[in-house]
């Protein structure tokens, strides 16, 4: 029995597929202010700002909502919170991975 079931399991196994954290292409149109310090894919030309491309979807996604709450008090995080105060969480997710998929 148990045979059957791990069987039937694995079988189902191809229809199976992950969401996707967000929506990169949403995200690189919900992003124009980003790219005045991070760059328009992630890649920070200031040393004082950090480069996001390439990195973790829910990292990014986790960070925002940081400053967003007032959970990161960094120099730049009222910068950072006024920037993102109009996103909502489906938002941050598409920005998040839009950065995550740039090289």
């Amino acid at each position: 029995m148990r045979k059957l079931l791990i069987l039937g399991l694995l079988s189902l196994a191809p229809l199976v597929q992950a969401k996707p954290f967000g929506d990169a292409e949403l995200g690189k149109v919900k992003s124009p202010s980003c790219v005045f310090c991070h760059g328009q894919t992630g890649k920070a030309t200031n040393p004082r700002y950090p480069s996001l491309n390439g990195q973790n979807a829910a990292y990014l996604y986790q960070a925002m909502l940081d400053y967003q709450q007032g959970k990161r008090t960094s120099p730049m995080a009222q910068m950072m919170a006024a920037q993102l105060r109009q996103l909502n969480d489906q938002d941050l997710k598409d920005i998040a991975a839009f950065y995550a998929m740039q090289d």
